[in-house]
């Protein structure tokens, strides 16, 4: 029986996860990452770090990537609800400035891979959501770089009727990222490495 179902989206490089939940009576037990498991989807990066944040209702965190450390990320929620995004970034990409959304909730226990050269968000639905992901490098707050949640350009679909938000919760640093189009990108798209 496999223990990880993969679930390929329109942009190279980019997928979604469903692990096996067992269930009974007394809860529910899981598998999120099993490494031989994820190299059969293609998946050899080493993970080296894993964070966790706690977010409200509304709140928007995003569209960030780091530069000279990039990171890849596997992205999970344990509680609540997101609509989690990523956007192409690199270089040369068929599909470079385009999106892909993904509800993730406590429910559903998808997890999300995100490779390097995407800028990654999301938006909080539930009241309170906790978000985890395992990251292919470490933080750098010095290459710490990001796009405005809000590019035209985008066109990024954010459900704010879902979570009844009519005003996402931006942090500072947030609200004056540039536009996609007045940023050079430092990712270039590697066939190879996208399969």
């Amino acid at each position: 029986m496999e223990k990880f179902k993969k679930i390929g989206t329109d942009i190279p490089g980019l997928f979604v996860i469903e692990p096996k939940v067992h269930k009974d009576p007394r809860g529910f037990f899981l598998e999120f990452y099993v490494k031989r498991e994820f190299e059969r989807f293609g998946l050899t990066a080493e993970f080296v770090q894993d964070n966790h944040s706690r977010s409200m209702k509304g709140v928007l965190r995003g569209l960030h990537f780091q530069t000279r450390h990039a990171q890849g990320k596997l992205v999970r929620v344990t509680r609540g609800a997101v609509w989690d995004v990523a956007v192409d970034i690199r270089k040369g990409s068929p599909t470079y400035g385009r999106h892909y959304g993904v509800e993730l909730t406590e429910d559903n226990k998808r997890l999300f891979y995100i490779p390097v050269g995407f800028a990654h968000g999301f938006l909080t639905l539930s009241e309170v959501a906790e978000l985890q992901y395992k990251v292919t490098d470490y933080y750098d707050a010095e290459s710490d770089a990001g796009i405005i949640w809000n590019d035209e350009d985008l066109g990024i679909p954010w459900p704010f009727e879902k979570g009844e938000i009519s005003e996402p919760q931006l942090s500072k640093k947030d609200k004056n990222l540039p536009r996609l189009r007045d940023y050079d990108s430092p990712f270039r798209f590697d066939p190879k490495a996208s399969d």
